[in-house]
């Protein structure tokens, strides 16, 4: 019998709805022996029905709890229980494809990887548009006229929206500074070293933090372009995952996680790395559901005027939405 290096953890990224697409992939696709954990934060009845199916179907271990989870929260439930020599994290939302993870294994063997990410693409037309083909991520100072130093990130996507087809030839496997966490493959002992993934990062920068503190304890991260996956957002929201996404895309959680992020790594807010980010608070509500609400609203045709009191409502309903959730995990957690 031959035993497992890794374990899949499959967590929720910003909704439910396509679970059923995802997992199914990794089993169609997905030849060499793995461990699976799903880690499933208060999904639906009808998803959670299918995910304790599943489990008990193809014997893998789920992990519910009856609340909305951070993923960060979610992959730090799931790892303590990982017993292989590699760990792998798989957003909910991602669709394999044939030797993805051949490719990735191969990858970290042959280079002695920390870290390695396939070749992320994005959207329905399956492994046709590229999210991410790796990237540059790290810190530097710059001298400022007053002769002082300011420290500054510098964040770089590689190919980012090139169609696959166009760049082929620049697809190489190659050392890069990050990954995301639409899939990485890592190696379970880096967490003996570095600790769980860092909780207070609830909805933005959780990958560029983990693959900082990973290059700064001399770990390497790699691209793998020879494995392919793509995750697939979802233009129309469900109604079933509006609460999840509401919360997991909140300003309070971004503002929280844009603060935290800053001091940890000792860095001013009043650049523009930051100050983008705040400028687009709730862009994801607006187009997770929002954008679609004004169209119906004016019958397709432009109006300024109603967008922009549906971006202030929606602004003010989250504050609603996510200080009442607040209450409600506060409350289960003085009950248990």
């Amino acid at each position: 019998m031959t035993f497992p290096s890794v374990t899949i953890v499959v967590s929720p990224r910003e909704r439910f709805s396509y679970t059923r697409e995802s997992l199914e992939s990794i089993f169609q696709y997905t030849t060499v022996p793995f461990s699976l954990i799903y880690v499933d934060g208060n999904s639906p009845r009808p998803i959670a029905q299918y995910l304790e199916q599943q489990s008990q179907q193809r014997n893998f271990q789920l992990i519910r709890t009856n609340y909305y989870l951070a993923p960060n929260q979610a992959r730090n439930l799931a790892i303590p229980q990982v017993k292989t020599e590699y760990v792998l994290f798989v957003d909910n939302d991602v669709v394999v494809s044939p030797n993805w993870l051949e490719e990735l294994l191969s990858c970290a063997e042959e280079t002695q990887a920390t870290i390695v990410c396939p070749l992320t693409c994005i959207g329905k037309k399956l492994h046709q548009t590229i999210h991410l083909a790796g990237g540059e991520a790290h810190i530097y100072e710059e001298s400022q006229e007053d002769g002082s130093l300011k420290r500054k990130v510098h964040e770089k996507h590689y190919l980012v929206n090139r169609p696959v087809v166009e760049v082929q030839e620049q697809l190489h496997r190659q050392q890069c500074e990050f990954a995301e966490f639409h899939c990485m493959l890592v190696r379970r002992s880096v967490f003996d070293t570095i600790g769980l993934l860092d909780e207070k990062l609830l909805s933005t920068r959780e990958h560029i933090d983990f693959c900082m503190s990973v290059t700064n304890t001399g770990g390497t991260v790699y691209c793998e372009p020879a494995s392919v996956v793509t995750y697939v957002p979802e233009p129309h929201l469900h109604w079933s995952d509006l609460p999840f996404f509401m919360v997991r895309w909140s300003d309070a959680w971004e503002i929280a996680s844009l603060e935290y992020f800053a001091t940890k790594w000792n860095l001013p807010t009043n650049d523009k790395y930051f100050k983008k980010r705040y400028k687009r608070m709730g862009h994801r509500r607006y187009q997770g559901y929002l954008k679609l609400l004004v169209d119906r609203l004016s019958f397709g045709a432009p109006n300024q005027w109603l967008e922009q009191k549906l971006v202030t409502w929606d602004h003010a309903l989250n504050r609603w939405i996510t200080d009442r959730y607040a209450r409600q995990v506060e409350n289960l957690s003085i009950a248990e």
